[in-house]
């Protein structure tokens, strides 16, 4: 019996000990929460850099948390530091884009109507220029967005530049649909899917700008960019 005892203490200490273990290993074991690292304090540092705009308060915290209740997948899926470098990643190009979470509409109102996509045929009276965090544009983009959430893109691409929420949920969109899937490979990838155009010298300068962003954003969260920043 004594040995019995013995040896239930034993397993009884392993199982302690594997505990403590396992709440102390290192965050990046365990994914952080996007909550936790889009603080108002990192919002509001961001707009703080904006030039005066009328759309300045537009953009809040609340709007994006709200936005990511329909895209729970975002900043999910490895460690901590995955988590940090995505967030950082989509947020620098919203920065950019907007500039610095100012703008709602980009300054180029053309009509950007792609009738290569007939399935999403472009209302006359429309126009389907950027708008939101990372600009959203196109017909097809609007038609798209606005069918995974719930809105009328074609007939209403103005509500992206109007309602925050859905605003960011549009970015979330084509976050998930067109950039999440590169991430791994570095964070030139995801300026080439964002705007493929400023890569291989064709906009040296908003390059540089958009990995300025990011590495400063990754400095934040206390997290290495990676490698291949460029594009």
């Amino acid at each position: 019996m004594a040995s019995l005892n013995i040896s239930k203490n034993v397993l009884l200490t392993t199982l302690f000990v594997v505990g403590i273990l396992a709440i102390a290993l290192p965050k990046n074991v365990k994914a952080q929460s996007v909550a936790d690292l889009v603080t108002d304090q990192f919002i509001n540092g961001i707009k703080n850099k904006a030039s005066d705009c009328p759309n300045r308060g537009f953009y809040t915290r609340q709007a994006f948390l709200d936005a990511l209740n329909s895209y729970p997948e975002f900043g999910t899926g490895g460690s901590a530091d995955d988590t940090k470098r995505e967030v950082a990643a989509f947020f620098a190009h919203a920065t950019h884009e907007s500039g610095y979470l100012c703008k709602t509409e980009e300054d180029n109102k053309d009509v950007y109507c792609d009738t290569n996509y007939p399935q999403y045929p472009c209302n006359p009276n429309k126009k389907y220029y950027g708008r939101g965090p990372l600009q959203l544009t196109w017909n097809y983009n609007y038609a798209l967005a606005g069918s995974s959430n719930n809105f009328d893109g074609l007939n209403n691409p103005e509500i992206v530049a109007s309602d925050a929420v859905v605003s960011f949920k549009s970015a979330l969109w084509f976050w998930k649909e067109n950039v999440r899937s590169v991430l791994s490979q570095g964070f030139g990838a995801t300026i080439r899917k964002i705007n493929s155009i400023e890569c291989n010298n064709g906009a040296p300068d908003k390059v540089q700008a958009r990995i300025d962003l990011y590495t400063d954003y990754c400095n934040q969260f206390g997290v290495a960019p990676g490698d291949n920043l460029s594009c």
